[in-house]
This record gives C-alpha cells, structure tokens and sequence, in this order.
C-alpha cells in the first residue's frame, strides 16, 4: 500500500533522511526503529505530508504524496509523538472536533463515535474532561482521533512513551488488534515493545535504512552469537584455553577465578551448539560443573551494533 522511492530531508547542511527506499503493504505492522536523532519522526512526517521531501517521493495507492497530498492524508491517521490533546474539552467533544474537521458529522459522526470508543476502550471516560484523564487513555483518546475516519494506514510515532507497565500492554494489545485491519506503521525507543508488537522491522541510522526484516531474520543475518557462562569449582587453566583447539567452534573469552569458583565465558555462532562437546570435555577433564547457562544475542544487541556513532564500538 505504501512505497517509499529515494526520499531524502535536508535541514540546511543537515541530511536527516538520506534517500532511503522500503514498501509496507496491507494488513502489517511495522516498527520503526532509530537512535535519537537518526532520522524516524522525519521520515514519518514525510509519509504523512507534514514535511515535504527535499528529494524522492512516497506513493499510496500509486498516489504521490507531492501531487495528491490531500487525497494521501485521508487515508492516513497520525499520532505525532507529542499528543495534541485539547485538555480543557471533554473527550466526546474532542473527537467531534476531529470528526468535524474531515467533514464527517450528523449520523455519520455518531457511528464513528461508537466505533472509536469501543475499539479504544474510551467507554468510561467519554464524558470526562480530557485533562482529568490518566495518560494511558490521553494515548487512547490520541489514537482516537487518528482512527476518527477509519483509515487504512496508521502512523503512530512514540505510542507508549511515558506509560507504565500495565498501560504499555494495554496499548500494545490495541495496536495488535488494529493491525489485523489496517496497516500500522509505528515508532518506539523500547525494543522490547517493538519486538513484541510488531510483524516486521526496519532500523534506521544518520538518515539511512541499515536493517529490514523481521526480529529473528534480522539476527539471524546479523551472524548472532551465543554467549556461554561455565561454573566449575575444580579445573587446571592450561586445559580450559586448550578447550578451543579441541572443540574449534567455541571461543573462550575469559577465565575469572572467584574464591572457590572458575567462571569461563564462551561464545559461539547460533548455528552451531557444542554444548554436548562442553561437556563431554569437562567430564574427560574430571572438572566438577555447578552452573552452565547461555544468553544468545537479541535485538537490543543488534540494535546497538548498527546504530552506535563513530568512535564508539559494541561490547563483545
């Protein structure tokens, strides 16, 4: 449904968005992630024709949003990162600002009163003023009016910012829900939200795409490894470096001796598991083992190893 074909942003000598290119279809959704500063909530204002592209282009329906922005936008509801709620309104009144500004009123208003407010479970506070309301339903009220006229594409930039742990679910299990009607295209700085959110990922960095796919595809790509931790209380330190000569698919990283315990740190790729080999080794050596225990690599270390600035480098 969306294509996006070279687009580019400049501020000035600032190139925000440096002609990237991705297409999202119907029935996704799609987390974008970035450092602070890389170029999503640019590239978001693009889709939705709030900023107009210095370069390039984005297509709905083969529309360009530079010759049919109008037609683009009602198709789109948006959910900008800073909520712009109108605090002193009720939240009835709110939404019929928003219906009344797409020129959707009368009966038609109604039924979309009705729709919004059960899909977002505004049912309890509809009558409330939208300043007494808890910030998990300001989000609510927010994605409300973004869904007023009942789009086929949702951008949502920042969703859960701000909400505690039972709001974050809650907004998370509305989002899934939409995603099952409408194409929703959401940013967020918590990858543990994204990962469990969304269907499919596109990381970018200083203005340009460096991953897309989703959460295992891009580990997997990523050659991630697995890191392995070996507790024994009784071993000779020549055999332990020699365990690399004899299993060749491990590295050992390093050898910490605490009071009566050898901790030896291991990794290796995710496509192999020389566990059984660790062990048949540790048993031939007569070494006495109180713990092994492993961690593979997740999309937080993926992440970090494809935004980190330069002249920084990611932990081992």
């Amino acid at each position: 449904m969306i294509r996006i074909e070279n687009l580019s942003k400049d501020y000035g000598d600032v190139k925000a968005v440096q002609s990237i290119s991705f297409s999202l279809n119907d029935g996704e959704i799609v987390g974008f992630l970035g450092a602070n500063g890389a170029g999503k909530s640019t590239t978001l204002k693009m889709i939705t024709g709030y900023l107009t592209p210095t370069s390039g282009n984005v297509y709905v329906e083969n529309q360009n949003i530079v010759d049919h922005c109008i037609d683009i936008q009602k198709q789109i509801g948006y959910l900008p990162e800073l909520n712009p709620l109108y605090t002193e309104m009720k939240v009835h009144e709110y939404l019929k600002f928003h219906a009344e500004i797409r020129n959707i009123e009368g009966s038609d208003f109604n039924e979309a009163l009705k729709r919004v407010v059960r899909e977002c479970g505004l049912q309890g506070v509809v009558h409330r003023t939208v300043g007494n309301c808890s910030k998990g339903y300001k989000q609510r009220i927010g994605l409300a009016a973004a869904m007023i006229h009942d789009p086929k594409i949702l951008i949502l930039d920042e969703p859960v910012t701000g909400l505690d742990p039972n709001q974050i679910v809650e907004i998370r299990s509305l989002i899934k829900k939409l995603g099952k009607q409408k194409l929703v295209l959401m940013s967020s700085h918590i990858l543990q939200e994204i990962q469990a959110t969304v269907d499919r990922i596109i990381i970018i960095d200083q203005g340009k795409i460096v991953a897309d796919g989703t959460s295992e595809e891009l580990i997997a790509d990523s050659k991630g490894i697995t890191k392995l931790t070996l507790e024994i209380i009784t071993g000779d330190e020549n055999d332990i470096k020699n365990m690399e000569a004899t299993i060749p698919s491990i590295k050992v990283l390093n050898i910490d001796k605490q009071k009566n315990s050898i901790f030896i740190n291991i990794e290796y790729q995710n496509t192999s598991d020389p566990r059984k080999d660790i062990f048949a080794y540790a048993i031939e050596k007569e070494w006495i083992i109180t713990e092994m225990s492993f961690s593979k690599r997740n999309l937080e270390d993926l992440f970090r190893n494809l935004t980190l600035q330069k002249g920084e480098t990611a932990n081992a």
